[in-house]
């Protein structure tokens, strides 16, 4: 029986989860690939946390280059995350004809094109399932599963952070500081939250997703982008009531010639599949021309769920080897029906609109003129709860407006003396 040799530089959650599967499942998974996989080294800055995994003491380093330079390793496996060192770890390993394994959606989301390329000319290939959704298997698919198809979109919970705090607001009705503080307290959240709540997370996987789907890198600075952190429980409990539930959703779409990339909270139908994709869970729903419109789901985090993939994308190395093949990472099949990405004030959708006005007459009025020089239609419209001579919320849902049109019409409506605080505007995303 052959056996093939890892490197793991990182020995965090995940790659802690990926030494126990190894370990506790060495004869399952020998049984099933025919071949053995060993741990020839375990690179780790803090050599404390070897103490965490049954292996030989002997196998551990703090230089990443004992395994890049070691020409026993067959694969590379880059766990510690960041973009530097990791890259250049990377870059070296596939330089020394390793191939790698990776959960680095930051790094491939910034210099993923480089990488792949750089990969390609070494003959060699990255290999990144659990960079997305950890364990649940949506980079297999749409690399292979859903090879024939094209792809009309993709829209993506893929930031568990988000969607626990967002789950939290809506079933205990508590503020977003309070669901943000139970999620540290769980675990779910990173004691500095900012990449998870304002979108950054979901944005790096979102390019990774675009790249497969549609053949083409984005930049971060191309993707529209925003956070959570400034949604209120009004907001979750009035979009409660027009029968629709808010997400933060990742979303590439095609529109005729171009493509929409953007990451904002939306507001979906409460039947719609992704709006039962609750707490830390992820979800991705495809829409396809052959197969159909498929969702994705499953926990999105984890150590077992993360090292899942990695302990996947391993074997799939392992095979590809053993098989002499070679599948390059970098799609030079890019959809050439695409010619641009499209510029946000291009953007088109129904809004929930909420506006904090005082109640006096004549002030829906003032707003509905505003809104119609800009030719946005009102769907529908709700006064809450009136408190005379106090400010009072008022509901709308528009028809599809532009986004640029929509802007310029919160600005002046914003600057009327009845209104009393600054509007607020949340899509609504037709699935």
């Amino acid at each position: 029986m052959k056996e093939f040799n890892l490197g793991i530089i990182g020995l965090g959650n995940v790659g802690s989860g990926v030494v126990r599967i190894l370990n506790e499942r060495r004869f399952m998974l020998a049984q099933k690939i025919g071949s053995s996989i060993q741990i020839k080294r375990i690179c780790d800055i803090n050599l404390k946390r070897k103490h965490n995994v049954h292996v030989s003491e002997k196998i551990f380093t703090k230089n990443a280059y004992d395994i890049i330079n070691d020409p026993q390793i067959d694969i590379v496996v880059e766990l510690i995350g960041g973009i530097h060192p990791a890259y250049e770890y990377i870059f070296e390993a596939l330089k020394k004809g390793k191939n790698v394994v990776t959960a680095n959606k930051a790094l491939l989301a910034e210099y993923g094109q480089q990488l792949f390329t750089h990969a390609l000319d070494c003959n060699k290939n990255i290999y990144f399932e659990a960079s997305v959704g950890a364990g649940i298997p949506i980079i297999k698919s749409l690399r292979e599963g859903l090879v024939a198809n094209k792809f009309h979109s993709v829209f993506g919970i893929v930031n568990g952070t988000s969607n626990f705090v967002l789950s939290c607001m809506s079933e205990s009705h508590c503020s977003f500081n309070e669901a943000l503080h139970l999620a540290k307290e769980r675990g779910f959240a990173e004691k500095d939250p900012t990449l998870d709540i304002e979108g950054v997370d979901s944005a790096h996987k979102l390019i990774l997703l675009t790249y497969l789907a549609f053949g083409r890198f984005v930049n971060m600075k191309d993707v529209w982008r925003e956070g959570i952190s400034s949604l209120s429980l009004a907001d979750i409990r009035y979009a409660q009531e027009l029968n629709l539930a808010i997400k933060l959703l990742a979303v590439a779409k095609r529109k005729t010639d171009s493509l929409e990339v953007r990451v904002h909270p939306a507001l979906i139908n409460n039947r719609h599949p992704l709006a039962a994709v609750n707490g830390v869970n992820n979800a991705i729903y495809v829409c396809s021309d052959l197969a159909g419109d498929l969702l994705f789901s499953g926990p999105g985090a984890g150590q077992s769920s993360a090292a899942s993939a990695v302990v996947s994308d391993i074997v799939d190395v392992i095979q590809d080897l053993k098989a002499g093949m070679f599948r390059p990472t970098l799609n030079t099949l890019v959809d050439s029906s695409i010619k641009r990405l499209r510029n946000p004030d291009e953007f088109e959708s129904r809004y929930y609109i909420r506006f904090t006005a005082l109640d006096k007459p004549g002030v829906l009025a003032k707003i509905s003129s505003i809104l119609a020089r800009y030719n946005i239609s009102i769907a529908s419209v709700t006064q809450k709860e009136r408190h005379k001579a106090k400010s009072v919320p008022i509901v709308m849902v528009i028809h599809e407006a532009k986004e640029r049109h929509l802007r310029q019409a919160l600005v002046e409506i914003d600057k009327l003396p009845v209104i009393k605080e600054k509007s607020v505007a949340i899509r609504i995303e037709e699935l």
